[in-house]
């Protein structure tokens, strides 16, 4: 190893013997104050709360020196997931009636089709999925991606959904919303 690093074998044992210098011990104190704080706020903090929240404690450090520290022990900061609404129930429209009362069977393919609408969060903002899924063998028989949630979505995914299966006449059409704790089969969906 010392032949390659071009280095000699008694420079390379007197540099492992030596001493850790005050810098390196102040970095090792430095670095253990960032993990406190880190563990300490659930690791939902990032380098910008936990330089703040040290300087207030009186450990003087930057936030670059924070990143620096946690990006090197590979230390990040948990971010909580948003909320965003994809159901508005307060409306004056009529709801249709359950017809599949909590029966989450089906005997053949297109006999019931149920609906969702779920968003993803993207470096671009919020990307919205319609899906169509056969309740028989539930497979996802269509579905829609767009920027927007809008009635557009949902009926594209049930064009392409009417498209790949061609359903005979009579094929029932439900939301998710219908089930309040749907099946775990659908839920994984």
């Amino acid at each position: 190893m010392c032949s390659i690093l071009g280095v000699s074998q008694s420079g390379y044992f007197k540099w492992s013997k030596r001493p850790k210098s005050n810098r390196q011990k102040q970095h090792e104190i430095l670095s253990q104050e960032i993990l406190k704080t880190h563990l300490e706020f659930k690791q939902r903090y990032g380098s910008v709360k936990i330089a703040k929240t040290l300087n207030r404690r009186g450990v003087k450090v930057s936030e670059r020196t924070v990143s620096r520290i946690m990006t090197k022990n590979q230390w990040k900061s948990c971010t909580v997931k948003k909320y965003k609404a994809t159901t508005n129930s307060k409306h004056q429209h009529p709801v249709s009636e359950n017809v599949l009362n909590r029966q989450f069977r089906a005997s053949k393919p297109n006999q019931f089709w149920i609906t969702d609408i779920t968003y993803i969060p993207t470096n671009e903002g919020w990307l919205y999925v319609a899906t169509v899924i056969d309740l028989y063998s539930r497979k996802i028989v269509g579905w829609a991606m767009d920027k927007t949630m809008t009635k557009e979505l949902v009926i594209s995914a049930l064009e392409m959904a009417y498209k790949r299966q061609k359903p005979w006449k009579g094929v029932v059409l439900t939301q998710t919303e219908v089930f309040n704790t749907p099946p775990a089969s659908i839920r994984n969906y």
